[in-house]
């Protein structure tokens, strides 16, 4: 376990100069005198993102949706999964955000305890002693370390026009 501890520890410390990016849960306001409020995203922290993980300071946590801020607009829509992301970027820009950043909304907290014990939380497990992680739902597991080394060369030195 301490060996899991020491893999998330070492990649803080090669993140250190890399910029984090938000994370917001989305929050429906109380009534005012009756009346609903409009749902918005706040902001709860900042963390690196690495693929499938998002890490913060003192968590590990496991990516869910990435909307960008902006603001509402009347539009048109072909999906319903489209109005749905739409909302989602509104809220954020209701909750303060500002118009075009990056919000990383529906992660959950990771048990580096039980992974330690065996037990797979998220895309984490214990394959063979190895901390590993699952990169995709179709894909197998990698050893973390090997993992997180790429994706924080890869946040820190983006392919040209990556960014």
């Amino acid at each position: 376990m301490s060996t899991l501890r020491g893999v998330f520890d070492s990649a803080r410390e090669r993140l250190v100069d890399v910029p984090m990016e938000a994370l917001g849960e989305l929050v429906t306001p109380r009534r005012v005198l009756g009346v609903a409020r409009a749902r918005r995203i706040v902001h709860r922290g900042d963390a690196w993102h690495l693929g499938v993980l998002l890490i913060t300071d003192r968590a590990v946590l496991s990516t869910a949706e990435i909307v960008r801020s902006r603001q509402e607009a009347p539009r048109g829509f072909t999906a319903e999964t489209q109005r749905r992301r739409a909302e989602l970027s509104a809220a954020a820009f209701r909750g303060g955000f500002a118009e075009g950043t990056a919000v990383h909304v529906g992660w959950s907290e990771l048990d580096l305890d039980a992974v330690g014990r065996g037990t797979a939380s998220g895309p984490l497990a214990m394959i063979d002693g190895t901390p590993s992680v699952r990169w995709s739902a179709a894909a197998g597991f990698v050893p973390l370390a090997a993992y997180l080394d790429e994706r924080i060369a890869l946040l820190a030195h983006p392919p040209q026009g990556a960014t």
